[in-house]
This record gives C-alpha cells, structure tokens and sequence, in this order.
C-alpha cells in the first residue's frame, strides 16, 4: 500500500494541528512500510504502540482546543476520536496475544479513516478555530 503524503489539501488551517497531523502520518507510513516488508510481530507491536500513543495526545490536544474554544461538534468529534482508538487497541491485543501480523486490510482502514478524519472532520474544526482563535 502506497504511504501517505502529506500536502496543502490535508492542512486544516491551524498550525499545531497540521503538525500534529504531520507527525501521525509520518507514524503510520512507517507501520505501513514495516507491515509490508515482514517486520517482526515485535517491532509491528512497537511502532503501532506509538502510532496509539502520539495519537491518543493528539485527540487529547484537540479537544482541549475544542473545549477552550466553545466548539459545538465536540460529542460526535470525540466519538470518532474514540472509534479509531478502539479499533486500534483491538489489533494491538491480537497482536501481543498470538504475534499476528498487522492486515492489509487494517492498514486500509487507519489510511481512510486517518485521510477521511482530517479532510472531513479536522477541516470543520480547523475552520472554526481559524473564526474564533
């Protein structure tokens, strides 16, 4: 599967965010390339860890943002926060228990769900702290 590649289309206006989003990408481009090259069940396990954890600060970065900033869409924003969180914890279980490698089809996922989450989502909240920051 191809990596991601960030360009202008994925910012959403705001600075920290974008960097934030940046950094995620960087993230599951490396789970991608380690996934397809065979990697060890160990370094899959590794790698996915801090895609989970870099990716649980940044939901928790932007929903401070939503709190200090009023913003109205932060229930269903945190739902879909939640989702990807759950979904990923759920293969990073299989993977300790039975050292599974990470799917083609879980990759596919985290690429549309990450891609979808920041062009849909990130951009109504990127344009109303750009109102209102």
């Amino acid at each position: 599967m191809k990596d991601i590649a960030w360009s202008s289309i994925l910012s959403v206006g705001v600075a920290e965010i974008d960097d934030d989003h940046r950094l995620l990408i960087a993230l599951f481009n490396e789970l991608n390339r380690a996934a397809a090259a065979g990697e060890s069940a160990a370094y899959l396990a590794a790698t996915l860890e801090e895609l989970i954890n870099c990716t649980v600060w940044h939901f928790s970065h932007e929903e401070r943002l939503m709190l200090k900033h009023g913003f109205p869409g932060i229930e269903p924003h945190k739902a879909a926060h939640r989702e990807l969180i759950d979904a990923a914890r759920e293969w990073q279980a299989k993977l300790a228990q039975t050292g599974y490698a990470v799917t083609e089809d879980e990759i596919r996922y985290l690429d549309r769900w990450l891609t979808e989450h920041i062009l849909t989502v990130d951009q109504g909240l990127g344009a109303f702290l750009a109102r209102v920051a």
